[in-house]
Protein backbone atom coordinates (compact mmCIF):
# COMPACT_ATOMS: atom_id res chain seq x y z
CA UNK A 1 0.00 0.00 0.00
CA UNK A 2 2.68 2.50 1.17
CA UNK A 3 4.34 1.50 -2.46
CA UNK A 4 1.28 2.31 -4.36
CA UNK A 5 0.67 5.63 -2.64
CA UNK A 6 4.76 6.89 -3.23
CA UNK A 7 4.27 5.72 -6.90
CA UNK A 8 1.08 8.34 -6.91
CA UNK A 9 2.96 10.88 -5.52
CA UNK A 10 5.62 10.85 -7.92
CA UNK A 11 3.54 10.89 -11.03
CA UNK A 12 1.29 13.90 -9.67
CA UNK A 13 4.97 15.88 -9.33
CA UNK A 14 6.17 14.11 -12.96
CA UNK A 15 2.10 15.75 -14.09
CA UNK A 16 3.10 18.78 -12.58
CA UNK A 17 6.17 19.87 -13.39
CA UNK A 18 5.12 19.09 -17.31
CA UNK A 19 2.50 21.44 -16.98
CA UNK A 20 4.89 24.41 -16.18
CA UNK A 21 7.11 23.32 -19.28
CA UNK A 22 6.37 26.09 -22.36
CA UNK A 23 5.36 24.27 -25.22
CA UNK A 24 7.66 24.92 -28.44
CA UNK A 25 5.36 25.02 -30.44
CA UNK A 26 3.79 27.99 -29.05
CA UNK A 27 5.56 31.11 -31.16
CA UNK A 28 3.45 34.50 -29.31
CA UNK A 29 5.87 36.37 -27.46
CA UNK A 30 6.09 35.93 -23.81
CA UNK A 31 5.60 39.86 -23.82
CA UNK A 32 2.58 41.48 -25.41
CA UNK A 33 3.19 45.63 -26.88
CA UNK A 34 1.02 47.36 -25.88
CA UNK A 35 -1.38 48.94 -28.99
CA UNK A 36 -1.31 52.14 -27.94
CA UNK A 37 2.41 51.93 -29.28
CA UNK A 38 2.45 50.63 -32.07
CA UNK A 39 1.17 52.78 -35.60
CA UNK A 40 -0.81 50.46 -37.75
CA UNK A 41 0.18 52.13 -41.41
CA UNK A 42 -2.04 50.80 -44.10
CA UNK A 43 -1.30 51.51 -47.87
CA UNK A 44 -3.41 52.69 -50.64
CA UNK A 45 -3.29 52.22 -54.20
CA UNK A 46 -1.78 56.05 -54.89
CA UNK A 47 0.83 55.36 -52.39
CA UNK A 48 -0.35 57.66 -49.62
CA UNK A 49 0.41 56.53 -46.27
CA UNK A 50 -2.59 56.54 -43.87
CA UNK A 51 -1.72 56.32 -40.25
CA UNK A 52 -4.65 54.35 -38.53
CA UNK A 53 -3.42 54.27 -34.87
CA UNK A 54 -0.89 55.56 -32.63
CA UNK A 55 0.44 58.95 -32.56
CA UNK A 56 3.73 60.24 -34.11
CA UNK A 57 6.96 60.26 -31.94
CA UNK A 58 9.07 63.14 -31.06
CA UNK A 59 7.71 66.38 -32.05
CA UNK A 60 10.01 68.96 -30.98
CA UNK A 61 8.54 72.29 -30.14
CA UNK A 62 10.78 75.18 -31.88
CA UNK A 63 8.71 78.50 -30.61
CA UNK A 64 4.84 79.79 -30.94
CA UNK A 65 2.40 81.07 -32.61
CA UNK A 66 1.34 84.70 -31.37
CA UNK A 67 -1.84 82.26 -30.03
CA UNK A 68 0.44 80.22 -27.95
CA UNK A 69 0.58 77.41 -30.19
CA UNK A 70 3.16 75.59 -30.79
CA UNK A 71 5.32 75.39 -33.69
CA UNK A 72 6.86 71.86 -33.79
CA UNK A 73 9.17 69.94 -36.00
CA UNK A 74 9.74 65.86 -37.10
CA UNK A 75 13.18 64.83 -37.63
CA UNK A 76 14.45 61.40 -39.19
CA UNK A 77 17.67 60.28 -39.50
CA UNK A 78 20.91 60.84 -37.49
CA UNK A 79 23.68 62.66 -40.47
CA UNK A 80 25.18 65.87 -41.02
CA UNK A 81 23.68 66.62 -43.86
CA UNK A 82 19.89 68.39 -42.82
CA UNK A 83 17.01 68.65 -45.29
CA UNK A 84 14.37 71.08 -43.94
CA UNK A 85 10.86 70.98 -45.24
CA UNK A 86 8.57 73.42 -44.64
CA UNK A 87 4.25 73.37 -44.95
CA UNK A 88 2.00 75.83 -43.62
CA UNK A 89 3.58 79.30 -44.80
CA UNK A 90 0.11 80.40 -45.74
CA UNK A 91 -2.10 78.53 -42.38
CA UNK A 92 -5.01 77.43 -43.46
CA UNK A 93 -5.02 79.16 -46.85
CA UNK A 94 -2.47 76.65 -47.98
CA UNK A 95 -3.84 73.76 -46.11
CA UNK A 96 -2.95 71.02 -48.79
CA UNK A 97 0.68 71.70 -47.88
CA UNK A 98 0.00 70.82 -44.60
CA UNK A 99 -0.95 67.79 -45.35
CA UNK A 100 1.61 67.10 -47.76
CA UNK A 101 3.73 67.80 -44.85
CA UNK A 102 2.35 64.92 -42.43
CA UNK A 103 1.70 62.38 -45.61
CA UNK A 104 5.98 63.19 -45.53
CA UNK A 105 5.90 62.49 -41.70
CA UNK A 106 4.18 59.52 -41.85
CA UNK A 107 6.60 58.33 -44.85
CA UNK A 108 9.26 58.38 -42.88
CA UNK A 109 8.03 56.99 -39.56
CA UNK A 110 7.09 53.96 -41.79
CA UNK A 111 9.95 53.86 -44.11
CA UNK A 112 12.68 55.02 -41.87
CA UNK A 113 15.37 53.05 -44.20
CA UNK A 114 14.87 55.30 -46.76
CA UNK A 115 16.93 58.25 -45.20
CA UNK A 116 20.86 57.74 -46.40
CA UNK A 117 23.23 57.77 -43.19
CA UNK A 118 24.51 60.83 -43.89
CA UNK A 119 21.02 62.49 -43.94
CA UNK A 120 18.41 63.86 -41.24
CA UNK A 121 15.27 65.63 -42.58
CA UNK A 122 13.46 67.79 -40.50
CA UNK A 123 9.67 68.47 -41.49
CA UNK A 124 7.63 71.79 -39.92
CA UNK A 125 4.19 71.01 -40.76
CA UNK A 126 2.44 73.98 -39.83
CA UNK A 127 4.50 77.40 -39.74
CA UNK A 128 1.52 79.27 -39.49
CA UNK A 129 -1.01 76.97 -36.84
CA UNK A 130 -3.32 80.21 -35.83
CA UNK A 131 -3.49 80.54 -39.62
CA UNK A 132 -4.63 77.29 -39.81
CA UNK A 133 -6.61 77.05 -36.81
CA UNK A 134 -9.00 79.66 -38.82
CA UNK A 135 -9.79 77.08 -41.72
CA UNK A 136 -10.09 73.59 -39.76
CA UNK A 137 -10.57 74.47 -35.86
CA UNK A 138 -6.69 72.99 -35.07
CA UNK A 139 -3.42 73.84 -35.19
CA UNK A 140 -2.75 70.31 -35.19
CA UNK A 141 -3.45 67.15 -37.80
CA UNK A 142 -6.76 67.39 -39.15
CA UNK A 143 -9.15 65.61 -42.15
CA UNK A 144 -10.31 66.98 -45.15
CA UNK A 145 -13.99 67.54 -43.84
CA UNK A 146 -12.51 69.84 -41.16
CA UNK A 147 -12.06 72.09 -43.77
CA UNK A 148 -14.66 75.03 -43.86
CA UNK A 149 -16.00 75.36 -47.10
CA UNK A 150 -16.23 79.45 -46.83
CA UNK A 151 -13.90 81.12 -48.86
CA UNK A 152 -13.86 83.66 -46.63
CA UNK A 153 -12.58 81.88 -43.65
CA UNK A 154 -10.04 80.29 -46.34
CA UNK A 155 -8.48 83.61 -47.56
CA UNK A 156 -8.31 84.67 -43.75
CA UNK A 157 -6.62 81.64 -42.99
CA UNK A 158 -3.26 82.97 -45.20
CA UNK A 159 -2.16 85.16 -42.16
CA UNK A 160 -1.56 84.80 -38.49
CA UNK A 161 -3.47 86.25 -35.97
CA UNK A 162 -1.83 89.74 -36.39
CA UNK A 163 -2.98 89.41 -40.00
CA UNK A 164 0.19 89.51 -41.38
CA UNK A 165 1.57 87.55 -44.39
CA UNK A 166 3.92 85.43 -42.73
CA UNK A 167 5.52 85.14 -46.60
CA UNK A 168 6.00 89.20 -46.64
CA UNK A 169 7.78 89.20 -43.23
CA UNK A 170 11.47 87.75 -44.30
CA UNK A 171 14.94 89.81 -44.77
CA UNK A 172 14.94 90.43 -48.47
CA UNK A 173 13.24 93.24 -49.58
CA UNK A 174 11.08 93.57 -46.96
CA UNK A 175 8.58 96.23 -46.96
CA UNK A 176 5.54 96.88 -44.41
CA UNK A 177 3.12 96.44 -47.03
CA UNK A 178 3.53 93.53 -49.75
CA UNK A 179 1.80 92.23 -52.63
CA UNK A 180 -0.15 89.08 -52.79
CA UNK A 181 -1.77 89.40 -56.43
CA UNK A 182 -3.77 92.09 -56.58
CA UNK A 183 -4.50 92.79 -53.25
CA UNK A 184 -2.15 94.78 -50.37
CA UNK A 185 -0.93 92.49 -47.62
CA UNK A 186 0.66 93.24 -44.06
CA UNK A 187 5.13 92.59 -43.83
CA UNK A 188 4.56 93.59 -40.50
CA UNK A 189 5.73 96.18 -38.44
CA UNK A 190 9.37 95.04 -39.16
CA UNK A 191 11.48 91.93 -40.70
CA UNK A 192 10.66 89.35 -38.46
CA UNK A 193 8.14 90.79 -36.60
CA UNK A 194 6.24 87.92 -36.02
CA UNK A 195 7.09 84.83 -33.82
CA UNK A 196 6.35 82.66 -36.40
CA UNK A 197 8.91 83.68 -38.52
CA UNK A 198 11.31 84.37 -35.70
CA UNK A 199 11.09 81.02 -34.85
CA UNK A 200 11.94 79.92 -38.35
CA UNK A 201 14.99 82.30 -38.31
CA UNK A 202 16.28 80.92 -34.99
CA UNK A 203 15.94 77.48 -36.19
CA UNK A 204 17.86 78.34 -39.76
CA UNK A 205 20.80 80.14 -38.30
CA UNK A 206 21.44 77.94 -35.24
CA UNK A 207 21.39 74.68 -37.28
CA UNK A 208 22.14 75.50 -41.10
CA UNK A 209 20.13 73.52 -42.95
CA UNK A 210 22.13 72.22 -46.21
CA UNK A 211 18.93 72.85 -48.28
CA UNK A 212 15.43 73.96 -47.65
CA UNK A 213 12.40 73.00 -49.64
CA UNK A 214 9.13 74.98 -48.22
CA UNK A 215 5.46 73.67 -49.75
CA UNK A 216 3.33 76.90 -51.25
CA UNK A 217 0.33 76.43 -53.23
CA UNK A 218 -1.15 77.08 -56.13
CA UNK A 219 1.13 77.71 -59.11
CA UNK A 220 2.29 74.17 -60.14
CA UNK A 221 6.25 74.47 -60.45
CA UNK A 222 9.33 74.95 -58.39
CA UNK A 223 11.02 78.37 -58.21
CA UNK A 224 14.65 79.27 -57.41
CA UNK A 225 15.60 81.72 -55.00
CA UNK A 226 17.52 84.47 -54.53
CA UNK A 227 18.09 88.20 -53.04
CA UNK A 228 20.32 90.22 -55.11
CA UNK A 229 23.30 87.96 -55.17
CA UNK A 230 22.64 85.65 -57.77
CA UNK A 231 20.84 82.02 -57.87
CA UNK A 232 23.35 79.82 -55.78
CA UNK A 233 24.50 77.09 -58.24
CA UNK A 234 23.08 74.29 -55.45
CA UNK A 235 19.80 76.12 -55.46
CA UNK A 236 20.10 75.57 -59.49
CA UNK A 237 20.53 71.67 -58.61
CA UNK A 238 17.51 71.84 -56.36
CA UNK A 239 15.48 73.39 -58.73
CA UNK A 240 16.32 71.09 -61.53
CA UNK A 241 16.38 68.12 -59.62
CA UNK A 242 13.39 68.54 -57.67
CA UNK A 243 11.53 69.36 -61.01
CA UNK A 244 12.52 66.45 -62.57
CA UNK A 245 11.58 64.16 -60.43
CA UNK A 246 8.34 65.51 -59.62
CA UNK A 247 6.52 66.89 -63.13
CA UNK A 248 6.71 70.11 -61.64
CA UNK A 249 7.78 72.97 -64.11
CA UNK A 250 11.10 74.60 -62.97
CA UNK A 251 11.33 78.26 -62.80
CA UNK A 252 14.63 80.75 -62.61
CA UNK A 253 12.51 83.04 -60.26
CA UNK A 254 8.87 83.94 -59.25
CA UNK A 255 8.20 86.67 -61.28
CA UNK A 256 3.83 86.68 -61.47
CA UNK A 257 3.80 89.95 -59.43
CA UNK A 258 6.65 91.28 -56.76
CA UNK A 259 7.42 89.91 -53.55
CA UNK A 260 8.78 91.72 -50.99
CA UNK A 261 10.03 89.47 -47.52
CA UNK A 262 10.08 86.08 -48.78
CA UNK A 263 11.33 83.35 -46.45
CA UNK A 264 13.09 81.45 -49.73
CA UNK A 265 14.68 84.76 -50.79
CA UNK A 266 15.78 85.47 -47.19
CA UNK A 267 17.67 82.03 -46.89
CA UNK A 268 19.48 82.70 -50.55
CA UNK A 269 20.62 85.93 -48.73
CA UNK A 270 22.02 83.52 -46.10
CA UNK A 271 23.83 81.64 -48.97
CA UNK A 272 21.14 78.53 -48.02
CA UNK A 273 20.26 76.92 -50.95
CA UNK A 274 16.57 76.77 -51.19
CA UNK A 275 13.76 76.63 -52.90
CA UNK A 276 10.17 77.32 -53.36
CA UNK A 277 7.73 74.11 -54.56
CA UNK A 278 3.90 75.52 -55.41
CA UNK A 279 1.42 72.78 -55.52
CA UNK A 280 -0.89 72.60 -59.05
CA UNK A 281 -4.11 73.00 -56.99
CA UNK A 282 -5.35 74.13 -53.45
CA UNK A 283 -6.86 70.98 -52.86
CA UNK A 284 -4.69 68.53 -53.48
CA UNK A 285 -1.42 67.08 -51.32
CA UNK A 286 -0.19 65.46 -54.68
CA UNK A 287 2.35 63.21 -52.82
CA UNK A 288 2.92 61.15 -55.78
CA UNK A 289 4.93 64.04 -57.53
CA UNK A 290 6.25 65.58 -53.98
CA UNK A 291 7.44 62.29 -52.95
CA UNK A 292 9.54 61.58 -55.93
CA UNK A 293 11.23 65.26 -55.39
CA UNK A 294 11.96 64.26 -51.90
CA UNK A 295 13.75 60.92 -53.03
CA UNK A 296 15.69 62.75 -55.29
CA UNK A 297 16.86 64.97 -53.63
CA UNK A 298 17.78 62.37 -50.83
CA UNK A 299 19.66 60.32 -53.52
CA UNK A 300 21.46 63.86 -54.41
CA UNK A 301 22.99 63.92 -51.17
CA UNK A 302 23.44 60.95 -50.27
CA UNK A 303 27.27 59.69 -49.98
Amino acid sequence: MKIIIILLIVLAIAFGLYALIPDSSNNEPDVYQNENDVTDITQSQDDEIIPVVGEINNPTIIGKSIRGKDITLYQYGKGETEILFVGGIHGGYGWNTVLLAYEAIDYFEANPEMIPENIKVTIIPVLNPDGLDKVVNTSERFESSDISTSQSDIIAGRFNANEVDLNRNFDCDWQSSGKWQSKTVSGGDKAFSEPESQAIKNYIETKNPTAVVVWYSAAGGVYSSSCHNGILSETKNLTNIYATASGYKSYAEFDSYEITGDMVNWLAKENIPAISVLLATHDEIEWKENKAGIEALLNHYSK
